[in-house]
C-alpha cells in the first residue's frame, strides 16, 4: 500500500490555456466505490485513458475522511464490504448468463456450424447495441462453506428473463434481507414482442427456506428498480406508476411488509434519481433535478402512521450531486460536478449543509485551464412560460466583443440538463473554443414540474421546438452575440431537433450538427427496439388512422420538411446503435446531398448511441470542431 500525501500550491499560477478534447481525454474519471470496512475511509477509483493505446486503465484508493490522506491500493474489494454475501455468511449472490432459447442456425441444425443465421419470433430481437442470442442474466444462489461455493441454486430456473435488466442494469439490482433468510431480485419477466412494448419491471422476493418467490410489486405496473433495505428490515425502492411511459415521474416507495408509502408524491417538482437510507433506518437521502441542477436532499420515513412527511433541500448552488457513496456519522459522502469540473467525491457535513471536497484527482490540470462563467436566465417562452436557460460563456469573456454562438438540443426527450459534465457533449469545451453555449431547460426536463415534463411527449414538434427557438432568439439580442454565426447542435432527440429545426428556422442558424438524431419517424418505429417508447412518445402506431395524435405525432417527422433545408450540416452516426438505427442518419445525408447542401456524414461502425473508445471520440471532437471552423 502506497501513500500519497495530497499538497495543493496555490502561490504559483499556472498559465491558463483553454480545455481541448486531448486535454479533457487526460482528465480522471472518479468513481465512488464504498465506505471502508473500518467506516473511517473512503474507496474510490480513478479512470485514466491513454489516446496511444486507446483504452482506460484504473487505479484505486483510499481516503481519509477525517485527514484527507490518500493511499494506494491493489484490490478495492479488500477494504469493502461485500453486500453480496449473506448476513449470516451461509451463502452468496452473484449473476450469470444462461443459455434458454434457440436464436441461431447453429442451434436448430447442428450440422451446420459454419452457418451464420439469426432466426426471430417476435420482438426484441436485438436491444441498445447487442443482438438477442438466446441468454438471460439470471441469479444464482451459492451455499458457502469456507468461503468456497458448494452448490448453485438458478433463482430464475428456466425463465427468459433477466436480473440484472438490460442494458444497465448490475449487481444491485438483488440484495439481501438484513436477516438473511430472503432476498429481492428485479425483474420485467416478460419475452419477445411482450418485452419490447413493456417498462413494467417488478420486485421479486425469494424465501431461502420455502424456495419460494413472490411478486411484491404485482399491482405496480410501472418500473420497480433499486431495491434498498434498512437494517430494520424496511423496504425502499424507486418505481413509476405507469406501464410503457420510461420517463414517468420517479418517486421513493417504502414498506415495512405491509404498508406502502409513497415518501415523494406530493413534491411535483421532485423526479428522484436514486437514494440511500440513512444510518437512523429513519431518513433517507437522495438526489433530483430541481431548477437546472441535480441537488440533494432528505425525506423522513414515518412508519405506518404516513403522517408527517417532510422533504428537505440541504444542497443549493449551481452544481450537480450525482450520487451518494454513504454515510459516515454526520457527513454524506457524494459526488459532485459542475459545467467547469469533472466528478470528485465531496463530504456533506449533515449539521451544517456544507460541501467540501474530498478527492483531489483534477486540481492541478484544472488550475491550468480558463475556466468558463455559467449563467442562469430565464426567458418568456411563446405561451407565455418561464424557463431556464443555461448561458455558459467563453473563458476571458469580453461584453465588448462579439460571439458565435451555439444552441444546444439536449436528448432524452424527458432527460434533465443540469450542471453535469460530459466527456463528449462538454459545455466547457465548447465555450473555450470561442463559442457562446444557449442550453435551454425545454419542455420534458424534469425538475419544473411534472406538467412541464410531460407536455414534449405526443408533440416533439410543438412546443418544445418552440422553446428551443426563443431561447436562441432571447440571448441573442445581446450585442456580444454575432446574429450571423449562430448554430444548432444535438444528440439523440437533440438530433431530432436540429433535423426538425433545419426545416423551420427561418435562416437564424448557419450551421447544424446531428448526433444519431432521428429523420423519418415511420422508418424509426419500423426498426428501433424498445416499443414502449414510440408508442407512448408517439401515442400509437402510424397505420392508426383514426387515431388524431398518432397521426399528429407522425406528421411532425423531420422528413415531411426536407423541402425546407437550405443549411450545411454535419451528421454523426453509430454502427451499433440500435436505439436509433443509423439509417436515420444516412436517410438525411441521402436527402442533403441530393438536394446540393453542404454536409459530411461521420459513422462510427463500433460506437452505439454513445462514443465509448479514446481514438472514436477524439475522430469525433476534431470532426465537431472542424466543422464549425468551416461553416460558422
Amino acid at each position: 500500500m502506497k501513500t500519497i500525501i495530497v499538497i495543493l500550491f496555490y502561490s504559483i499560477a499556472l498559465h491558463s490555456q483553454p480545455l481541448t478534447p486531448e486535454l479533457l481525454w487526460s482528465i480522471g474519471r472518479v468513481t465512488g466505490l464504498g465506505i471502508s470496512k473500518d467506516n473511517k475511509h473512503v474507496v474510490y477509483g480513478v479512470r485514466k485513458f491513454s489516446i496511444a493505446d486507446n483504452k482506460g486503465t484504473n487505479k484505486y484508493f483510499t481516503v481519509s475522511v477525517d485527514d484527507g490522506v490518500v493511499n494506494e491500493i491493489t484490490d478495492p474489494s479488500e477494504y469493502l464490504h461485500n453486500t453480496k454475501i449473506s448476513p449470516d455468511g451461509k451463502y452468496s449472490l452473484s449473476h450469470k448468463e444462461v443459455k434458454l432459447k434457440k436464436v441461431f442456425g447453429t442451434d436448430y441444425y447442428t450440422d451446420l456450424q459454419k452457418s451464420n443465421v439469426h432466426i426471430y419470433e417476435s420482438l426484441n430481437y436485438r436491444h441498445w447495441d447487442t443482438w438477442e442470442d438466446g441468454k438471460f442474466d439470471h441469479v444464482i444462489l451459492s451455499q458457502l462453506e469456507n468461503g468456497h461455493a458448494l452448490k448453485e441454486v438458478d433463482l430464475m430456473q428456466d425463465e427468459p428473463y433477466d436480473c440484472p435488466q438490460k442494458p444497465f442494469g448490475g449487481d444491485e439490482d438483488y440484495v439481501w434481507h438484513p436477516n438473511g433468510k430472503k432476498l429481492i431480485y428485479v425483474s420485467k419477466k416478460k419475452f419477445g414482442t411482450d418485452y419490447a412494448v413493456s417498462t413494467n419491471t417488478d420486485l421479486y422476493e425469494y424465501d431461502l427456506e420455502t424456495g419460494k418467490t413472490a411478486n411484491l410489486t404485482d399491482n405496480m405496473k410501472g418500473y420497480d428498480i433499486n431495491p434498498s433495505y434498512n437494517q430494520l428490515g424496511e423496504l425502499a425502492w424507486l418505481t413509476m406508476k405507469r406501464d410503457g411511459y420510461e420517463s414517468d415521474k420517479q418517486d421513493i416507495i417504502v414498506s415495512d411488509g405491509v404498508v406502502k408509502i409513497n415518501l415523494t408524491a406530493s413534491r411535483d417538482d421532485i423526479h428522484v434519481e436514486g437514494f440511500i437510507w440513512g444510518s437512523d433506518n429513519k431518513t433517507i437521502y437522495f438526489w433530483a433535478a430541481k431548477e437546472g441542477t441535480m441537488n440533494l436532499f432528505k425525506v423522513n420515513y414515518p412508519g405506518k402512521t404516513k403522517m408527517g412527511i417532510i422533504i428537505h433541500q440541504i444542497t443549493k448552488g449551481d452544481f450537480d450531486i450525482n450520487g451518494i457513496l454513504g454515510q459516515i456519522g454526520n457527513r454524506l459522502i457524494v459526488s459532485r460536478a459542475d459545467i467547469n469540473h469533472a466528478a470528485e467525491l465531496y463530504v456533506v457535513d449533515l449539521n451544517s449543509n456544507a460541501l467540501s471536497p474530498l478527492t483531489h484527482v483534477n486540481d492541478q490540470i484544472y488550475k491550468s485551464i480558463g475556466t468558463c462563467k455559467t449563467e442562469k436566465r430565464f426567458v418568456n417562452t411563446t405561451d407565455g412560460k418561464k424557463m431556464l436557460v443555461w448561458v455558459i460563456y467563453p473563458p476571458d469573456f469580453d461584453v465588448s466583443k462579439k460571439y458565435p454562438a451555439l444552441l444546444f438540443c439536449q436528448g432524452g426527450p424527458q432527460v434533465s440538463l443540469t450542471q453535469s459534465y460530459s466527456f463528449r457533449w462538454n459545455f466547457q469545451l465548447m465555450a473555450s473554443q470561442g463559442y457562446i453555449v444557449v442550453a435551454p431547460n425545454r419542455r420534458g426536463m424534469p425538475g419544473h414540474g411534472t406538467k412541464w415534463n410531460e407536455q414534449v411527449s405526443k408533440d416533439w414538434g410543438g412546443q418544445v421546438i418552440r422553446d428551443h427557438l426563443s431561447a436562441i432568439d432571447a440571448v441573442s439580442k445581446e450585442k456580444f452575440i454575432d446574429k450571423k454565426r449562430v448554430g444548432c447542435v444535438g444528440a439523440s432527440f437533440g438530433g431530432y431537433a436540429v433535423f426538425q429545426l433545419a426545416g423551420m428556422h427561418a435562416n437564424r442558424f448557419k450551421t447544424f450538427i446531428a448526433h444519431d438524431g432521428i429523420f423519418d419517424f415511420r422508418s424509426m418505429y419500423g426498426s428501433t427496439e424498445e416499443m414502449f417508447f414510440e408508442n407512448w412518445e408517439k401515442g400509437g402506431a402510424y397505420w392508426e388512422k383514426s387515431n388524431f395524435i398518432a397521426q399528429r405525432s407522425f406528421n411532425q417527422s423531420p422528413s415531411n420538411s426536407v423541402q425546407k433545408w437550405n443549411t450545411p450540416m454535419l451528421i454523426f452516426h453509430g454502427g451499433k446503435d440500435y436505439r436509433v438505427p443509423y439509417e436515420q442518419g444516412l436517410q438525411a445525408f441521402t436527402a442533403l446531398q441530393l438536394k446540393g447542401i453542404k454536409s459530411r456524414f461521420v459513422y462510427l461502425p463500433d460506437q452505439n448511441h454513445w462514443v465509448l473508445t479514446v481514438q472514436d471520440a477524439l475522430v469525433w471532437q476534431r470532426e465537431f470542431y472542424k466543422w464549425l471552423k468551416e461553416t460558422l
